[in-house]
């Protein structure tokens, strides 16, 4: 047998493949690419993903190592998603086993089984279920006597009686109704019942509707989406919030479907998905599966599967569900795009965005992506006819626009942090029994504890931050490393016990407001309070029950819900990114305060947005409220052209943190230095590219987190190509610097936080 090797990619930081040595006897055509193998790396076990093969290598034959295991048979990702795999891991500058393994599911890539997908499901046994089954309990006594004389206590008694009723369950379903896996082992071990495994059908009970009606702007946006079928398009969909993006992307998509086709959709947030989940149900007809956080890792690989044998038809999902594989994918939708959760903020810091764009055009398929307030990255592409560029400027059905003001609180009294006017107006939307929203981007009680005797401040130990006051329960927290400590009864600093909370947040505001309006219920929704989906599904059941309510919330209650009740929203401060040092903070507080905004009047009543600031005369946010976001992107794009920040320039940062703040900037301006070396070689050269823009190192707007101090350096260069040409080999020198092994550093492509 001819001597050849195994090339895989393992999960660890080198950017290389390596190569192995089958197992004796192995044939060269049993290994095929996107095969997962076992190895020994080191002193780790770990699961590896196939390559190729080769019969040379550059690593003597001694010192080479043995597969230990190969996990499939047949490759688990095809040719496509390989290649999607490099064009990740070339972008980003990432190890090609790191970003192969963001493409399987978590117990995929502990060594796992496709068959782990099956979810376990317990039936009657035929021999018990003689009689036919029907959806009236059993009552035949002869066959209820048999167990009853062997069954031990009233829980397995009604879960016997559970199985009289509906005579196959799944285990989760059993378990959700409180029996335990040894009360189902038992009725196994007295041979009632038996276990079977199956793979779930991602089916969802049709409740289809017609078709909304379109108006004329709906219409024509349908229109020219369904023109692009077939072939790599690029859409912007701009459209106020309430002008009936949903419903386009529904009658677009169902185009899609009859095709025989799949759609992936992405969506910013866990907390979007039920209510996208609950509108695609009531609209089409098939097989749909999610993908989130949310769901543990067997439900995740067993969406993975269903996605993959195409048994599921449509994908909802959040970030990570943009390397499912869709063998059949004929149309991407991207809600929300300009939402920075799209960009993974740690390990590989990809953007799904971008990913979904490049997955489109590889496949030749249209990609939408939606915004009311789009980036100005897909804007400008719009503007510039890289992509497809529909508007939608009127609220779907009767719904109009709400009214939008900017109400002064310089020099005026406040009351709770409120201004008389607008608890007036409060006032008056409550009497007609509708909601109104009260916005602060703050949660806990106060966001500083503070002695007025001396001065001391309650601030965290490993971060430069001060303590939030949480009442629910009782303590301090860090919002930033975690670090949670109790309240102080005495000022550590001069014990007096004059310490006071400093400033609002979100419990404190539900406090005041409920003695400002003590007969109005009130709902707080923030990630205290929406831990987990089962936790947030009861919110949102408290915001839709009728009467008029009080809702007070972070950003969460921001993004894409729809509140027919809420007909006034009060955004208390407004000010927190006017003056960012962060180049992209109008842009982002814009688009906040335009998605909180859109939550009022989406039904027959108008709404009205009061917005408080002590800036009312801020030219550009009044050029917001005059004008729109329209108008404000169309000007913050002509400062970025004449600073040539993105889009007008490409920007990578390159970021350090050690436990000693000399170490980070030490190996930054090493960086810096290589990176000059080679911008000078560069523009030696005949075909000159883009000169290289080197800003820094300067130290994090928050320097130190969670005990390590953090240090950046930005890089533009108006040519993307200029720009990566310089990161490989800087990532290479970075490697293979000696006396930095306490730093930690990355690299960030098109940076979405820069501060």
């Amino acid at each position: 047998m001819p001597f050849y090797v195994v090339q895989v990619a393992v999960p660890v930081p080198l950017r290389r493949c390596f190569d192995y040595l089958p197992p004796a006897g192995e044939q060269e055509d049993t290994w095929k690419p996107g095969q997962r193998v076992r190895v020994n790396f080191g002193q780790q076990l770990l699961t590896a993903i196939v390559v190729g093969t080769a019969h040379t290598t550059d690593v003597p034959t001694g010192k080479l190592k043995p597969l230990l295991e190969r996990l499939d048979d047949e490759p688990l990702l095809d040719a496509s998603q390989l290649t999607l795999g490099r064009w990740l891991a070339r972008y980003y500058h990432h190890s090609p086993g790191d970003v192969l393994e963001l493409m399987i599911p978590a117990l995929l890539r502990r060594g796992g089984s496709l068959q782990e997908a099956q979810e376990q499901s317990w039936a009657i046994l035929p021999q018990i279920d003689s009689e036919p089954q029907t959806s009236e309990p059993q009552t035949n006594p002869e066959l209820l006597s048999k167990p009853k004389t062997a069954l031990r206590g009233k829980q397995q008694q009604a879960l016997w009686q559970c199985f009289q009723q509906q005579p196959v369950w799944t285990h989760a379903k059993l378990t959700a109704q409180g029996f335990t896996l040894a009360q189902l082992r038992r009725l196994a071990e007295l041979g009632l019942i038996e276990t079977l495994q199956r793979l779930p059908i991602p089916a969802i009970a049709p409740l289809r509707r017609d078709d909304l009606p379109l108006n004329e702007e709906q219409h024509k946006a349908l229109m020219q989406l369904n023109q692009q079928l077939g072939r790599f398009q690029p859409s912007l969909l701009e459209g106020i919030t309430g002008s009936g993006k949903t419903e386009v992307y529904l009658q677009h998509l169902k185009q899609v479907l009859q095709r025989g086709q799949q759609v992936l959709v992405l969506v910013p947030e866990i907390g979007l998905t039920p209510q996208t989940v609950q509108r695609f149900r009531e609209r089409v007809d098939v097989p749909v599966a999610l993908m989130h956080s949310g769901l543990n890792d067997r439900e995740r690989l067993q969406a993975w599967c269903q996605c993959r044998d195409g048994s599921a038809r449509i994908l909802i999902g959040t970030r990570s569900a943009v390397f499912t594989p869709l063998p059949d994918l004929g149309l991407i939708i991207l809600d929300e795009e300009h939402d920075g959760s799209f960009k993974q903020q740690d390990s590989v810091r990809y953007s799904a965005r971008d990913f979904a764009m490049v997955r489109a055009k590889q496949a030749k398929i249209p990609i939408v992506l939606g915004s009311a307030t789009p980036s100005l990255e897909s804007l400008h592409n719009a503007l510039t006819g890289r992509y497809l560029h529909l508007k939608l400027t009127q609220r779907a059905g009767n719904a109009k626009p709400p009214g939008m003001k900017l109400h002064s609180i310089l020099h005026q009294p406040l009351t709770f942090g409120l201004a008389q006017p607008v608890i007036a107006k409060m006032q008056q939307h409550l009497d007609a029994n509708r909601q109104v929203l009260v916005f602060i981007n703050r949660r806990g009680y106060a966001p500083l504890m503070a002695c007025q005797e001396c001065g001391w401040l309650a601030e965290c130990r490993r971060c430069d931050a001060r303590l939030t006051l949480h009442q629910s329960p009782l303590h301090l927290h860090c919002h930033h490393c975690d670090f949670q400590q109790a309240v102080p009864g005495f000022c550590p600093n001069c014990h007096s016990d004059k310490i006071r909370a400093l400033g609002q947040g979100t419990e404190r505001l539900q406090d005041e407001l409920s003695m400002l309006f003590p007969h109005v219920p009130s709902t707080r929704v923030d990630r205290d309070t929406a831990r987990n989906k089962q936790a947030f599904d009861g919110l949102l059941q408290d915001i839709h029950a009728p009467g008029k309510r009080l809702l007070i919330g972070t950003q969460m209650l921001a993004k894409g819900h729809h509140f027919p009740a809420v007909t006034m929203v009060v955004i208390v401060d407004a000010d927190a990114g006017l003056f960012s040092a962060d180049f992209r903070g109008m842009e982002h507080t814009a688009q906040l305060i335009l998605q909180v905004a859109g939550r009022a009047g989406r039904a027959e009543h108008p709404g009205e947005v009061w917005i408080q600031t002590l800036y009312a005369d801020h030219p550009q946010l009044n050029l917001l409220i005059d004008n729109g976001y329209h108008a404000l992107a169309l000007a913050l794009l002509q400062e970025r052209q004449q600073q040539q920040l993105p889009p007008y320039s490409h920007m990578a940062m390159l970021r350090a943190e050690s436990p000693q703040r000399h170490l980070a900037e030490q190996l930054l301006q090493l960086a810096r230095q290589f990176l000059q070396q080679q911008s000078a070689q560069c523009r030696n050269q005949p075909d000159q590219l883009s000169p290289l823009v080197l800003v820094g190192p300067f130290p994090a707007i928050m320097e130190r987190r969670a005990g390590r101090f953090r240090q950046q350096l930005q890089l533009f260069s108006g040519e993307r190509t200029g720009l990566h040409s310089v990161l490989d080999p800087l990532v290479d020198f970075l490697h293979q610097q000696k006396g930095f092994h306490q730093v930690r550093w990355h690299l960030d492509i098109d940076p979405q936080d820069t501060l």
